[in-house]
């Protein structure tokens, strides 16, 4: 939520403030401004222009004809996501204290504001916002005599809550100042000057030398150094790390949506995710630091998730315990802490994230290396928070995702879960050699597989056409198929806004079919043999019910035809993988279903990419 890009250097700043904020747009913000040290070209003394809109970036472009009418090498920017305060141009950030001898941007939320509030307004201050930002601002400004640093640090010790803070102080032009707590910052160098941001894309047409700030690290950047401070104001050595994917990865090539470009770029990202982990046919997670009695030692894995990731876990679930014989736990990231989990010696705790900075997924883990266990983490995003933190880490490499629906992570995700299982029956000598070398062998399919399914999408969009006005569409599965159906009907609420739901396919008669009405679209996802039979049986009764009854089967389950109004197939895969095909259809359904509607399919209202608050 939120997006930061900051910049000194030697170039004209609010062009690339502006350029990197535009990157940062999947993120999800509803005002937006740039705070540029230096001003208009006719004022001779130093001084800080602050311009801020209401809306879209567009309207920030054509009030500053693109950056070129603001003047000044050095300055900060920000889109904001309301949490505190209406969306308005007052509440939008920069956010500054009197006279602009402070002057900030921040993403997260400071618990404690209103305190705080309340005592800067006894002692004298005026408020002009409803955020919790402008309290930043006003309490640095107390601090603040002349070194930024211990300002800064005097911050940190009374203010509770998450941030990642870009910060300008009055009388010193060309100094960017930052710090971060709980949620992302980054910095970059490079010849032509320095960045802060809170997302690698902003800043990657400048420069692939980053650094992942880490929690309470203070870092002051002018236009040719960085330091880093603890907050003691020590200063510290911190590595920089080389981007790997360069800007194209990064833009549409020629896709209309970034959602549609990613959904084409799955079979990419599962080769990247598991090529490298597979040598003589079998499956190796030595990245990992985890020998095969550390594997075969594992009484019971623990899942923690949000969203899309979250039904990942799922997925696990179904496969680990069948594959792998041990008991698994899968719970939401933001339920997690508050049951006051009971987790068994010799429990492995597993968290899944994109980003690797969602706020729930964080907190989670700490609580569950507070009890003293072991965390492996599933990440995208290499030096993210989730990543540093986890005792292991299993990195998706499934390449800079922009759209905010999740769909190559989520495949990613699925690969990374299916080695770590048979790696784990292998160690507990429950798979043997060659049932690893098919299953190695089929996980290596998979790619020429979807983009198979991937050739008939417009069979996919003719019927997504039909059904775009819905009011209600439900999904139904069993086992496998009930994890895939709670994705589909993911992708589909949060992009199309049209009520979904996902049930148990067993559950109807337990009160859901009352929702059934004439014309409503049920969608039916059937991969299990074992439970294929079953899920026609509900199928009936829906449609005996006026139910339009979509089908979604493996190739060869042509009897879905006497039951389903329309049926769309994938390839057949091992049952245990099935789960990777048939969500390429739901993916696709949801884009082209959003798009009847003439929605903005990469910038769902109201989701930011990254949940970084609670």
């Amino acid at each position: 939520m939120c997006g930061i890009v900051g910049y000194t250097g030697g170039s004209q700043a609010a062009p690339i403030l502006l350029e990197g904020l535009e990157k940062l747009e999947y993120r999800g913000y509803d005002s937006a401004g740039i705070a540029v040290f230096g001003g208009k070209e006719k004022k001779k003394e130093p001084s800080i222009e602050v311009i801020k809109a209401k809306g879209r970036l567009k309207v920030l472009f054509e009030m500053t004809d693109s950056g070129k009418a603001v003047h000044g090498t050095c300055g900060i920017g920000h889109t904001r996501w309301a949490t505190h305060g209406e969306p308005s141009v007052v509440n939008s950030h920069p956010q500054y204290a009197k006279d602009k001898r402070v002057v900030v941007v921040h993403n997260g939320i400071i618990e404690n504001y209103q305190e705080l509030k309340e005592r800067l307004v006894r002692d004298g201050c005026e408020f002009v916002s409803d955020t919790d930002t402008e309290v930043v601002a006003h309490l640095l400004d107390r601090y603040y005599e002349k070194d930024p640093v211990d300002a800064i640090s005097k911050l940190m010790y009374h203010v509770r809550g998450s941030y990642a803070l870009g910060i300008l102080f009055g009388d010193r032009p060309g100094e960017i100042y930052a710090v971060r707590k709980d949620s992302p910052l980054i910095v970059g160098r490079s010849a032509g000057g320095n960045f802060i941001a809170s997302d690698v894309p902003a800043i990657l047409r400048y420069t692939r030398d980053v650094c992942f700030i880490e929690n309470q690290v203070i870092v002051r950047l002018t236009g040719k150094d960085i330091q880093f401070f603890d907050v003691d104001k020590a200063e510290l050595k911190k590595e920089f790390t080389q981007i790997q994917w360069d800007t194209e990865a990064a833009e549409k090539g020629g896709f209309k949506h970034f959602m549609l470009k990613e959904i084409y770029e799955q079979p990419k990202a599962i080769r990247d995710t598991v090529s490298p982990r597979v040598k003589d046919g079998k499956v190796n997670l030595e990245e990992l630091h985890l020998t095969q009695e550390d594997l075969a030692s594992v009484r019971r894995i623990q899942m923690v998730a949000c969203g899309s990731a979250y039904h990942v876990c799922m997925t696990a679930r179904y496969m680990v315990e069948g594959l792998v014989r041990i008991p698994v736990d899968v719970d939401l990231a933001s339920e997690f802490r508050y049951r006051r989990p009971i987790l068994e010696e010799n429990t492995l705790v597993i968290v899944i994230s994109q980003s690797g900075e969602t706020a729930d997924s964080l907190a989670a883990l700490r609580e569950a290396k507070s009890l003293g266990h072991k965390v492996m983490a599933i990440v995208n995003v290499v030096g993210s928070s989730i990543a540093r933190e986890a005792d292991s880490v299993f990195y998706t490499w499934a390449g800079p995702e922009i759209s905010v629906a999740t769909t190559k992570a989520y495949s990613t995700q699925l690969a990374a879960v299916y080695l770590l299982a048979i790696a784990m029956g292998r160690a507990r000598g429950l798979v043997d050699e060659q049932t690893e070398a098919d299953m190695v062998a089929e996980l290596l399919r998979l790619p020429e597989k979807i983009e198979r399914i991937l050739e008939e999408k417009e069979r996919i969009q003719w019927f997504a056409n039909k059904f775009s006005h819905s009011r209600d569409i439900f999904f139904i599965g069993r086992g496998l198929d009930y994890a895939s159906s709670l994705e589909g009907s993911l992708k589909l609420k949060e992009i199309s806004y049209i009520h979904s739901e996902a049930y148990a396919a067993g559950e109807l008669k337990h009160g859901t079919i009352s929702l059934i009405e004439d014309g409503i679209l049920v969608i039916g996802v059937a991969t299990q043999s074992s439970l294929f039979e079953k899920l026609i049986s509900n199928m009936v009764e829906v449609k005996s019910r006026g139910a339009y009854v979509l089908g979604v089967t493996s190739y060869g389950n042509y009897s879905m035809e006497d039951v389903a109004n329309y049926t769309i197939y994938v390839p057949k895969t091992m049952e245990c993988f099935a789960a990777s095909l048939v969500v390429v259809p739901l993916q696709l359904l949801a884009y082209y279903v959003a798009l009847g509607k003439g929605l903005d399919v990469d910038k769902p209202r109201n989701l930011a990419k990254s949940v970084t608050v609670e």
